[in-house]
């Protein structure tokens, strides 16, 4: 009868067993990690769309509420709304009312920007362009700036309220990183009601 100690048989697969389950579980690890590379992409754009209609509501809401006279320094606020966004690093920007690079070449200076009232648009660093419309009444966006009394008011109306806005000072840009909290009012001016920024 053979003793216990000097049976080895079984010793000689436990290396072989040992690398073929470190190997399996190598396999298992590196498709776990491929698949997070394709889910990750496609839940970062879910939370990224989930902002933007939170956002389309929030501007929405506003819209049936009081339009502060921009032209009366002393006149209440307008309706307001706060705008929360935590994009990654790969969105170039968003804009409201505005298509900043029409020709996706990822330059917001090197074109003429189009008007889009009711939309709100977003870019990714690698060209991909989305848009979110707005149902309802026209949404008139537009960039706020402060007066010389620290109070907020559309821009390029400081020198004349009687001049209409051109395409040019309508819509609203914010640009990477896009994140933080902007607040946008509800304002008049010759009778147009206009979703101004405060920032």
């Amino acid at each position: 009868m053979r003793s216990l100690a000097s049976d080895t048989t079984a010793a000689d697969t436990i290396p072989m067993k040992l690398i073929l389950y470190l190997g399996l579980l190598a396999a298992v690890l590196i498709l776990l990690i491929q698949a997070w590379n394709i889910a990750d992409p496609v839940l970062e754009d879910a939370q990224i769309k989930a902002q933007v209609e939170a956002a389309s509501l929030a501007i929405l809401s506003i819209q049936d509420g009081y339009a502060r006279n921009s032209a009366e320094s002393h006149s209440p606020e307008g309706t307001m709304c706060t705008l929360k966004f935590t994009f990654p690093a790969s969105v170039r920007y968003i804009s409201f009312g505005v298509d900043p690079d029409p020709d996706c070449n990822g330059q917001l200076s090197d074109s003429e920007w189009i008007p889009e009232n009711n939309t709100i648009i977003y870019q990714y660093k690698n060209g991909v362009k989305k848009r979110l419309f707005l149902e309802g009444k026209p949404v008139n966006f537009i960039k706020g700036e402060k007066d010389s009394q620290g109070n907020w008011m559309l821009s390029g109306s400081q020198k004349s309220t009687q001049i209409p806005l051109t395409h040019e000072k309508t819509g609203v840009v914010i640009e990477s990183q896009v994140s933080g909290e902007f607040l946008f009012e509800l304002v008049t001016q010759n009778g147009i009601r206009y979703t101004m920024s405060h920032f």
